[in-house]
């Protein structure tokens, strides 16, 4: 799909020769292609991230994830193309195909567009915070712990063009009936929380998406400088399978069984320590806080 792209790509960067471009390839992207396309855009192109003036993102959530450090450094808008196997980023900004990020570039790079403020969400490890460790990771969509953290782990073991066809779907029957209900205390305004209750899972969300199109905080906006929380508390085993189908249309939160917040800050607490994925990644383990880094990543989209 992306080499079908190439030439469609050349003519829309024809009219950005004066900027200078650098590319980031996710897992997947090979460097002959990459060569294929660098050598038919008409753009100035360099190879050193802090040269460029505006930098294309190949790839799914992980290779943003991994680079957004590095993103907030550099401070320049930034466009994704959605080669990834969740891309719930791209589509929560709107690109949803790589011709809808061929949209978005030709606007920008025309002067029709100029690039979207969004918030990243912030996680802070609480153990670790206390004991006057330095540690923080942004995240670009959700952070789950619980059943959903446990499902991105096996989804994570797949082959990749696996993954990329609804692995997280496929993953998830299986630790639907093994994973068991923990306590956890969650408090969604950053205050001590108070009593541990028994939890099959809780997401703290940037964007609407994860898990390749869940709906998992149907609510939430880029930049309205808050995290929605969703949790779902203990159930039984057949009511939890008959949920799952309903986050992808993000009816979930009608369910008694479903809480849903928002806050600009979170923190979660468990009897012992759990996985805490973001962006279908690996970051640490609770009790950790979450919060919310406003406008901190200028994003290219279409109007």
């Amino acid at each position: 799909m992306l080499c079908e792209n190439l030439s469609l790509f050349q003519s829309v960067c024809s009219n950005a020769v004066d900027m200078h471009l650098a590319a980031i390839l996710g897992p997947g992207n090979t460097g002959k292609t990459f060569a294929a396309f660098q050598h038919k855009a008409n753009a100035r192109w360099t190879s050193l991230v802090e040269q460029a003036d505006a930098i294309v993102i190949f790839g799914g959530d992980g290779t943003i994830h991994r680079n957004l450090p590095k993103l907030i450094e550099l401070d320049v808008p930034v466009l994704i193309v959605p080669c990834g196997s969740g891309n719930d980023f791209a589509r929560a900004l709107g690109l949803r195909s790589i011709r809808d990020s061929l949209t978005a570039w030709q606007q920008f790079s025309t002067g029709q567009s100029k690039p979207r403020l969004v918030d990243l969400g912030l996680i802070r490890q609480s153990a670790k915070r206390d004991s006057g460790t330095d540690f923080q990771v942004y995240f670009c969509c959700v952070a789950g712990v619980g059943l959903d953290a446990e499902i991105a782990k096996r989804a994570n073991l797949l082959p990749r063009w696996l993954r990329a066809r609804g692995g997280y779907g496929l993953s998830a029957p299986r630790e639907f009936f093994r994973f068991a209900p923990f306590p956890m205390k969650i408090s969604p305004d950053g205050s001590s929380p108070s009593g541990f209750h028994p939890t099959i899972l809780a997401a703290v969300a940037n964007t609407q998406y994860y898990g390749g199109g869940m709906r998992i905080a149907p609510s939430a906006l880029l930049d309205d400088g808050k995290l929605d929380i969703c949790v779902v508390r203990a159930m039984d085993k057949f009511k939890l399978f008959c949920l799952f189908p309903t986050v992808y249309f993000g009816r979930h939160t009608k369910i008694s069984s479903v809480e849903y917040a928002q806050a600009p800050v979170a923190a979660i607490e468990t009897e012992r320590p759990f996985d805490v994925y973001a962006d279908g990644e690996y970051i640490c383990q609770t009790p950790v806080e979450f919060s919310v880094a406003p406008g901190a990543l200028q994003v290219i989209v279409a109007q």
